[in-house]
């Protein structure tokens, strides 16, 4: 069961809203879910999802009563790098704008159709609607992702993830540059109380850290830095939401304030650059790396180093 106390942000919307948020389905499942008598307000069923929510109001979620969701289905014109396959383990270089499993709003099209056509295999690896996947990039971040191809690679990874034994390293570009030329954004991570479709640092989110390393300082057409980030935990958008916290946001990235004038990028400058975990199963330690994309790469090219050389 999922409980959630009602900020004032959400405040007057509809229960059926609130319940697609909270447990990451489309409206028309919410409201399935609320008519089987798998929500509860303040301790008691409604079965109608028009009925408006007060702040403070307690809303408790059974995601089991949901409706059991078709399988994702095998799309072979999904394109994407392998980097690595065996038995049990394949690494994929996602490209940006490619969303990692299907959802509310990107029922196909997405890495997971992709997955199917090539590894038809890890349908029954993992989670039914995201089959072999243990972690997810966003919409917008390129790089890599390790996916499960067997069940014991499943158990193996996700483990790996949360005892914090799998190395993810990003590289990214931010406004402005950080005093310090390395540091550790220790912060935890929750729906922004005004805004509950961002994330935001809250005293009532779950941990996280970020590490991050100045590579490059940029100043002109402005000031902008190049760091390498690497996550000791996984909340989403986590360097996003660090980083703009610290008043560094990525460039490119709308939801965290970083469209400015200056750099302009097509999206948010973050890519998945280096994955470093050991074999599920051999436990041999491996590494993988991938360069910057063009789009990325053409954006830094066109920059003036500081201090100049």
């Amino acid at each position: 069961m999922i409980q959630e106390e009602i900020p004032a942000a959400l405040a007057g919307e509809r229960l059926d809203r609130v319940v697609a948020l909270i447990a990451e389905c489309s409206r028309s499942d919410a409201q399935a879910l609320i008519g089987a008598g798998g929500v509860l307000v303040d301790g008691e069923p409604h079965p109608v999802g028009k009925l408006r929510l007060k702040e403070g109001q307690v809303v408790q979620v059974d995601p089991t009563l949901l409706p059991s969701p078709t399988g994702p289905e095998a799309d072979p014109t999904v394109e994407f790098t392998v980097v690595y396959a065996d038995d049990h383990l394949i690494v994929v270089d996602k490209p940006a704008g490619l969303v990692v499993h299907p959802g509310a709003g990107n029922p196909s099209g997405t890495l997971v159709n992709g997955l199917l056509a090539r590894f038809p295999e890890i349908v029954d690896v993992g989670e039914s609607h995201r089959p072999g996947i243990v972690h997810r990039l966003d919409l917008g971040t390129s790089g890599l992702l390790a996916v499960a191809r067997t069940q014991r690679a499943y158990h193996e990874l996700v483990d790996a993830l949360s005892n914090r034994d799998m190395g993810r390293v990003y590289r990214t570009l931010v406004w402005g540059h950080p005093a310090n030329p390395h540091g550790v954004i220790d912060a935890p991570i929750g729906r922004d109380h005004r805004d509950p479709m961002r994330m935001a640092v809250v005293v009532d989110g779950k941990p996280a850290r970020t590490r991050y390393h100045v590579l490059r300082h940029f100043r002109a057409p402005a000031e902008v830095t190049s760091l390498e980030c690497r996550l000791e935990s996984g909340r989403t958008h986590q360097i996003r939401v660090h980083l703009s916290a610290i008043g560094h946001p990525v460039v490119g990235d709308p939801t965290y304030g970083g469209v400015r004038s200056g750099v302009v990028s097509p999206r948010p400058f973050l890519h998945a650059a280096r994955l470093e975990l050991a074999h599920p199963v051999t436990r041999e330690p491996m590494a993988f790396d991938s360069t910057m994309p063009d789009d990325l790469a053409d954006i830094e090219a066109s920059l003036e180093e500081w201090p100049a050389d």
